[in-house]
């Protein structure tokens, strides 16, 4: 068998050197499809599938082809053979700034190609909901109002109406995995490898395929759109609260159900800051410590500790003023108690370590008398 250096992968799927990760793939698709043994009847066509299988299963994978790009350069410790060549030569992100490819924090970084939104895959999946913070003043959240949003979303692809085929009305089993949503691919003479079992990149491990992808949608049947929507707050809204608009959030693939749009409300004069959050969650830590101490006789001992924890965090909570309203206090509270929950088993620790320190100072005293 040959070695790897031996062979030359970016041939054998015909693509350069440069080459995207999502070039590779359609290489990879395309010829799977012309020498898969079920289609193709050629005596060799068994063994050059396999060759492709294993060039992909390289190529596609970030690390390996750094590696392999590395020995086919001579130079092992190569982070790339596009060293020193800029995005627009076609080489990677800061190619020649971290020699042995380590990335952070030796100086360097990678990138990893984003996975491709489209796709012959059959996959229904429902669409997720769409998430939006609508800001409003206190007072017009109490008589409510209404607002007219503009969003980003999925929406169902008008050629093939959402299905992600023009005219099969059903999807067909894969023809490079046989259904079985992956492929075996024999790498034993690959960084001492064996045999790998990978996700089918046909069917994206679904097992199924579109028989014929719209042109439009790449046959997931959603294509990225926007959409504008009306809100209506109503009255007596608070911080936090949500209105929720069915079926107008992210279309699912492939004729499946769409998500909603999810607005949420939120009033600046009801919310905690960050620095008042934890400021609230330091008086609320200090507290079982404070309780405990007491109980146990030995807050004194804890005197230092606990009031420089408490004044810290009325400083923290208080240092834009105590004039707020009524929701803010129940967010200030409800931060306490969070506070107060994470506090509480370290305040047993350290209050039962002061209470046998007391109790052993007194029996040693006690027992010099006698």
């Amino acid at each position: 068998m040959a070695s790897m250096n031996d062979k030359d992968y970016y041939a054998i799927l015909e693509v350069s050197r440069d080459a995207s990760t999502d070039e590779i793939r359609k290489a990879f698709q395309t010829k799977a499809r012309k020498l898969h043994p079920d289609v193709n009847k050629a005596p060799d066509a068994e063994e050059k599938f396999k060759e492709v299988s294993e060039a992909y299963a390289v190529l596609s994978d970030p690390d390996k082809r750094k590696r392999y790009d590395a020995m086919r350069s001579g130079n092992p410790f190569s982070a790339s053979p596009y060293a020193g060549s800029g995005p627009s030569q076609g080489g990677y992100p800061g190619a020649g700034s971290d020699p042995f490819g380590w990335g952070f924090p030796f100086g360097g970084y990678t990138t990893r190609q984003s996975r491709r939104t489209q796709s012959r895959s059959y996959n229904p999946r429902a669409g997720s909901d769409v998430v939006y913070d609508l800001t409003v003043e206190a007072d017009v959240a109490k008589v409510g109002t209404r607002r007219g949003v503009t969003y980003q979303r999925y929406d169902a692809c008008g050629v093939c109406h959402g299905s992600g085929s023009v005219e099969a009305g059903h999807a067909e089993t894969c023809p490079t995995c046989k259904g079985t949503g992956h492929i075996s691919v024999d790498l034993s003479s690959i960084f001492g490898f064996g045999v790998m079992e990978m996700e089918c990149p046909e069917c994206e491990g679904t097992g199924r395929v579109v028989a014929d992808p719209c042109t439009n949608c790449g046959g997931s049947g959603r294509v990225l759109s926007a959409s504008e929507v009306v809100v209506d707050v109503p009255a007596d809204s608070h911080d936090g609260d949500e209105v929720r608009i069915k079926g107008m959030g992210n279309a699912g693939t492939n004729g499946s159900g769409s998500g909603d749009f999810v607005c949420r409300v939120c009033v600046p004069e009801e919310r905690l800051t960050a620095e008042q959050t934890n400021g609230f969650h330091l008086l609320g830590f200090d507290v079982p410590f404070v309780v405990l101490g007491i109980v146990a006789g030995v807050l004194s001992s804890m005197s230092v500790f606990v009031a420089l924890i408490a004044v810290l965090g009325v400083f923290m909570s208080f240092r834009g003023g105590i004039r707020h309203d009524a929701r803010w206090w129940r967010n200030a509270g409800a931060a306490v108690m969070g506070g107060a929950t994470n506090g509480l088993i370290l305040a047993f620790l350290v209050v039962g370590m002061f209470s046998c320190s007391s109790g052993l100072g007194t029996a040693g005293y006690m027992g010099r008398r006698y």
